[in-house]
């Protein structure tokens, strides 16, 4: 699994997609009377999916991990915030299913994400890989094998 730009990424993809189904919820005019809880539930969603974006551009693994647990976490505050848009008659139940859908989706990627990092000797674009050129030493072409005797000034 390898990813070039967090827009790759499937939990960024779903966690997009959140966003957009938090910002038509929040547009109803109920919904968008009270400032407070749409501030809150669209601050959550955006958090999902700029996390997964931050975390991949740091460029290190340990990082990366560490804000798609935040992630994870902001999407089970988008949960817990449409519980409360439901009980307070701002969304329907099938509205808060669909965000519900959508918040687990977010956290399973996430979660499969995490696993598979943690299984990775890849530690990040700012820890790159060394090339054979970096590896052979100056003193030979990286296309000779090596030599089965020591370089003279290492003698």
């Amino acid at each position: 699994m390898t990813f070039h730009k967090f827009e790759d990424i499937e939990a960024w993809q779903i966690a997009r997609e959140m966003c957009q189904v938090v910002k038509n919820f929040t547009d109803k005019d109920r919904f968008c009377a009270d400032w407070e809880l749409k501030k809150q539930i669209k601050a959550s969603s955006g958090s999902a999916m700029d996390c997964i974006a931050e975390g991949f551009e740091r460029g290190s693994r340990n990082e990366f991990i560490y804000f798609l647990g935040v992630a994870k976490g902001s999407s089970g505050e988008v949960r817990s915030q449409a519980y409360r848009a439901l009980d307070w008659g701002y969304i329907t139940e099938e509205e808060r299913q669909l965000l519900d859908k959508l918040a687990w989706r977010v956290g399973a990627a996430i979660q499969g994400l995490i696993k598979h990092l943690h299984s990775t000797e890849i530690k990040g674009q700012r820890h790159p890989v060394k090339t054979l050129h970096q590896v052979v030493p100056p003193h030979l072409n990286a296309d000779e094998k090596f030599p089965s005797e020591p370089p003279p000034f290492l003698q």
